[in-house]
């Protein structure tokens, strides 16, 4: 998606409902959208290439051997990059305003949300402000996470069950709670 399809804030106005994307970018999620719930979102779970067809025809970066599940909310699938292997579990909400990528093997599990954008509070015209998210070769961010926009998970870390990730993870790092902290190394050692 182009930088240009973001407005200024303070010509549209989004504090009092005006919109954040160009006419353009939300006709064509309005069509993405239509899309996925006509041909894919009632599929059964075995048919992840099909639904990976369907990502790609929208200018998702995604290996054939990803895994997508037909419940996933994905806000713009030209924002999404997948690795082989890496996968999408049921019901996550891949919030991609800017992109997510999900290196070899990373593992997003149900219920999800990654979060790539968050609106400038200090600025008087709430001002939209997405930020890229990276999820490291053979992360697992587990069942009802939440990660924060321009969050870096490092290779192996693990994100415990709905935990807050508002900063970066550390490769091989094991981290719980809201906010998410580090409490030990994957391998075992504690980080107390």
């Amino acid at each position: 998606m182009s930088s240009s399809a973001l407005l200024d804030a303070s010509a549209a106005k989004p504090s009092e409902g005006g919109a954040s994307y160009s006419l353009g970018n939300r006709l064509m999620r309005v069509f993405w959208k239509f899309t996925w719930l006509i041909l894919a979102s009632w599929t059964p779970p075995p048919l992840h290439r099909y639904r990976v067809a369907i990502l790609r025809m929208f200018g998702a970066d995604i290996d054939w051997t990803a895994h997508v599940y037909s419940n996933v909310k994905i806000w713009l699938p030209s924002n999404l990059v997948m690795e082989p292997h890496a996968c999408l579990g049921p019901g996550v909400n891949c919030y991609c305003m800017a992109r997510i990528r999900l290196r070899r093997g990373a593992i997003i599990s149900q219920g999800t949300t990654l979060c790539a954008a968050t609106h400038d509070i200090r600025d008087p015209d709430f001002q939209l402000v997405a930020k890229p998210i990276q999820v490291g070769e053979g992360a697992w961010v587990a069942a009802e996470a939440f990660v924060g926009p321009g969050v870096s998970i490092g290779d192996r870390a693990v994100i415990g069950a709905r935990s807050v990730l508002c900063r970066d993870a550390e490769e091989e790092g094991v981290y719980v709670g809201n906010p998410a902290t580090l409490i030990k190394k994957r391998g075992g050692s504690n980080c107390k």
